[in-house]
């Protein structure tokens, strides 16, 4: 099989929504042809010149970025400009650009969790839940023999996810009878036939954002001309629910360590920068539990605050917000570079991708960028 654009943008909004992204983003393809072949992907942070030059060195058919290149609304993109000279670059390569931003920060396996995990969070849960992250579950009827082919339609439609876990599915077999009336056009057997297959009873759970482009995925692969088939709304369970996609996340540490163990093991972690690694707080005071929040944390402060973490880690962190919240006493803070911490989910990106392309039967070539966008070049005196 020749995989397509097309092919690999419907994973990546399946497993982050655009509907997701945030009123003010833009999100999605923002060049190429959906049926262009793909064998090589570059994944970046920031659609730079640089990496631009880099995917089009390596001979990449798409690039996918966090950041968007086009965040707001322009009249032209001659390449009298550095962001025109980009897309003029891009589209002479043949070479695709899309954009997964906020829409790839609050899912499981996202810019949040892969943060958390890089640093060493154990089980990172949700910090400020998504209002719409409500669930349905999926029955569908399927003649045993195309099992296979709608079940991969469903988890390329975004299905099967439940906490840290993909491509989750429940199967039971049976048999299916039914009787084609006139005017059918029966996929198996014959009008005014009783007709009794072989069949298995799907499940799987979804997003119920996601309940139309899943069940669009069902009735295109499904062999039935009509299939059978149940959305079930799944009511949040007694005491609540854990919840795998919203804003920031917090968990404990494996091992308790000290704030400037902590801080040592964030930089070990993230790729360098010449701003390094701030940090707010007594070196050799105890950390435990961590919040971290990816890209400009500002904004989860006061959550943070209640939560009783024992030190935040964010970036881009503004002189009075910072000092206006440590007098509080409450967690340490822990500041770093925007690039470096959205980075580390690109590994995580790059790997669902390789094993979703492989489960489709196909090959593609992958690579996370190693050119470093992050805007400060170095640092002067102490």
């Amino acid at each position: 099989m020749t995989l397509r654009l097309a092919d690999v943008t419907a994973l990546l909004d399946g497993w982050y929504d655009p509907a997701w992204a945030e009123a003010w983003d833009a999100v999605g393809l923002v060049c190429g042809d959906p049926e262009q072949p793909v064998t090589k992907v570059l994944l970046a942070v920031d659609p730079a010149p640089a990496v631009v030059a880099e995917a089009l060195s390596w001979g990449a058919d798409l690039l996918v970025c966090h950041h968007p290149l086009l965040l707001t609304g322009v009249h032209s993109v001659a390449a009298t400009t550095p962001k025109g000279r980009v897309v003029h670059d891009l589209l002479r390569a043949g070479t695709a650009l899309f954009t997964a931003h906020t829409n790839a920060d609050v899912p499981a396996d996202g810019v949040n969790d892969s943060l958390a995990r890089a640093v060493g969070v154990h089980d990172p849960d949700v910090l400020v839940e998504e209002e719409d992250a409500a669930v349905d579950k999926l029955v569908v009827y399927v003649p045993r023999t195309d099992l296979d082919a709608v079940r991969a339609a469903l988890h390329g439609a975004g299905a099967g996810a439940i906490g840290d876990y993909d491509t989750v599915s429940f199967t039971g077999l049976g048999e299916g009878r039914f009787r084609p009336g006139q005017g059918a056009h029966p996929t198996l057997g014959a009008v005014g036939e009783l007709e009794v297959v072989p069949e298995a009873r799907l499940e799987v759970v979804l997003p119920r954002s996601l309940r139309g482009r899943v069940v669009a995925a069902l009735l295109a692969a499904h062999p039935y001309e009509v299939p059978a088939y149940d959305v079930l709304e799944l009511a949040e369970a007694p005491g609540g629910h854990r919840s795998t996609r919203g804003h920031g996340r917090i968990g404990r540490l494996a091992t308790p360590t000290t704030l400037a163990g902590f801080a040592e093991q964030v930089a070990a972690a993230l790729p360098a920068t010449a701003s390094g690694v701030r940090v707010a707080g007594a070196p050799d005071r105890r950390v435990e539990t961590v919040a971290v929040g990816s890209g400009s944390g500002d904004f989860l402060l006061d959550t943070v605050l209640a939560t009783g973490a024992d030190v935040y880690l964010t970036s881009d962190l503004r002189h009075h917000r910072a000092a206006e919240f440590l007098e509080h006493d409450g967690p340490a803070l822990v500041d770093v570079a925007h690039w470096a911490a959205e980075w580390t989910w690109l590994p995580v990106l790059e790997r669902k991708l390789r094993q979703a392309v492989s489960a489709r039967g196909d090959t593609v070539e992958t690579r996370v960028s190693g050119t470093v966008t992050d805007p400060w070049d170095f640092r002067a005196g102490r």
